[in-house]
């Protein structure tokens, strides 16, 4: 049993390596697939009706898998230090100023990207069909950014993000 495991296992990373689109799909899987289930709501939400309960229930899905997006996304290039949600970063110092950007670099790009939707939606009528999807998306990021900052101290007993 264990040998036809190692040699699937082998067999699966020489197809990866002899076919490039086959290992993106293995490397970016997840990204792609929260990111067509994201486009499948908005389509969704597009066409609906906002005064319904499909509807309405289209709007909540954009903003909870907006959030499900960057949280995949952002998680693999940014990093927070005490964060066990962000990567690891490279050991390489850059510089003092450099390293400190490197390791609040997660909450300096959900505070700034936030900036910029509560930005939009002040701009924005909040009870327009959108609107109401970008305050929600506002909430999301709001809630992203506490987490982040929440999980830099505090743990949470037999949490696997907690494990230090």
């Amino acid at each position: 049993m264990c040998l036809a495991l190692a040699a699937s296992c082998a067999m699966k990373k020489k197809t990866a390596r002899n076919n490039p689109a086959s290992s993106f799909l293995q490397n970016h899987g997840l990204s792609l697939a929260a990111t067509g289930v994201l486009l499948s709501w908005i389509i969704l939400y597009r066409f609906g009706d906002p005064q319904t309960h499909w509807g309405s229930f289209f709007g909540n899905a954009i903003a909870d898998w907006t959030g499900v997006v960057i949280t995949v996304i952002a998680t693999k290039y940014f990093y927070e230090i005490g964060s066990a949600e962000s990567r690891q970063p490279s050991k390489i110092r850059p510089g003092r100023f450099a390293e400190t950007l490197r390791d609040h670099s997660l909450t300096i790009f959900l505070a700034l990207t936030g900036f910029a939707w509560v930005v939009l939606y002040i701009r924005m009528d909040s009870e327009s069909k959108w609107g109401q999807v970008v305050g929600n998306i506002v909430s999301e990021w709001t809630q992203l950014l506490g987490l982040v900052l929440l999980t830099k101290r505090l743990i949470e007993r037999r949490s696997k993000e907690s494990q230090r």
